[in-house]
């Protein structure tokens, strides 16, 4: 069985969201952040930079939420067929953890970069209900989760960005993601 490793309020719940979503079994092992668990040498053996989320799928190591994403979406036949749509999602995927995340996040981009993120975002989203289309895919879950972040993490006033709050709010009310990321986790 696929093992998922995490920590409290970690980027693990970004990869469990979409395990809920594609309803593939695995495994949470909660490392013990505190206590150094992601520290030892059983852990290093599975991502040596000691970060988490990580997985272990028989004898496949693999480390980062994005690669982990992508991974999840190939191995489950979750991805398109054209190999320019793949790369579709890749750049999504990519986007969500290098882009968004440090520009909207990270306060010292905060001010300068939200404009220039969710300005796009809000008229793709006017368009269509998910990121890529009329359909949810993993593509959601990489950028949803760090929008998902925004409210929850920081004061924010999405008046400019209507599309955006309301594409939260959908997502947020998925199974999947109350049961990994919702309120409480």
């Amino acid at each position: 069985m696929l093992k998922l490793y995490g920590g409290a309020r970690s980027r693990a719940s970004i990869v469990q969201w979409y395990l809920e979503e594609i309803e593939i079994p695995y495994e949470f092992v909660l490392l013990d952040m505190q206590a150094g668990a992601h520290l030892q040498p059983d852990f290093l053996a599975i991502n040596p930079f000691g970060k988490v989320p990580a997985i272990a799928d028989g004898d496949f190591k693999l480390w980062e939420s994005g690669a982990i994403l992508l991974y999840l979406a190939h191995k489950y036949g979750k991805m398109p067929e054209s190999l320019e749509k793949q790369a579709e999602v890749g750049q999504w995927v990519l986007f969500g953890n290098a882009t968004l995340g440090p520009g909207i996040l990270l306060e010292t981009n905060s001010d300068r970069e939200t404009p220039r993120l969710l300005t796009p975002l809000n008229q793709i989203l006017e368009q269509q209900p998910f990121l890529m289309g009329d359909e949810f895919s993993v593509v959601d879950v990489a950028v949803g989760s760090i929008l998902a972040y925004i409210p929850m993490v920081m004061q924010f006033d999405f008046t400019p960005y209507p599309a955006v709050f309301d594409y939260i709010k959908r997502i947020s009310e998925r199974p999947a993601f109350k049961k990994a990321i919702g309120p409480g986790k």
